[in-house]
């Protein structure tokens, strides 16, 4: 049962997003705050509508019951999911030439072009190669 709890909240967290300077993968800030988080959650969270700001604001309000393991990696793994979020975003604005020159797509479907930004590194500017690497498509 917390088992399937704790993997219904990973697949909530995930769902929303589309997957850095360095950033970490959607599923390595899941997976260490559900190994650090895993027991908070399920006991202090149930009812909260898994997604990653009720979430968070849960442990928030909970941070007096929390392990120290938990205390300690909750904020970075959201950081780490919000960070991931916002360079999927920046592919757009870092990409607009090439999705729409080289990959004759649409800037308002980005996420169509991915698979031709990644594909053909051809005509394809650093700085959109970098924000593809970032956002974790490479």
């Amino acid at each position: 049962m917390v088992r399937g709890s704790i993997t219904s909240i990973v697949l909530a967290l995930v769902m929303p997003s589309l997957a850095a300077a360095e950033t970490m993968s959607f599923g390595d800030s899941i997976g260490l705050l559900a190994k650090s988080c895993g027991a908070e959650i399920v006991a202090n969270c149930r009812g909260v509508n898994p997604d990653s700001t009720r979430l968070k604001e849960c442990l928030s309000r909970n941070r007096d019951v929390l392990s120290p393991q938990c205390a300690s990696d909750y904020l970075g793994a959201f950081d780490a999911i919000q960070k991931r979020i916002a360079a999927r975003i920046s592919v757009a604005n870092a990409c607009q030439r090439e999705i729409v020159k080289v990959c004759g797509g649409s800037t308002k479907e980005t996420s169509k072009s991915v698979p031709c930004l990644v594909s053909t590194p051809k005509g394809i500017s650093n700085n959109c190669l970098k924000a593809v690497d970032d956002a974790g498509y490479r």
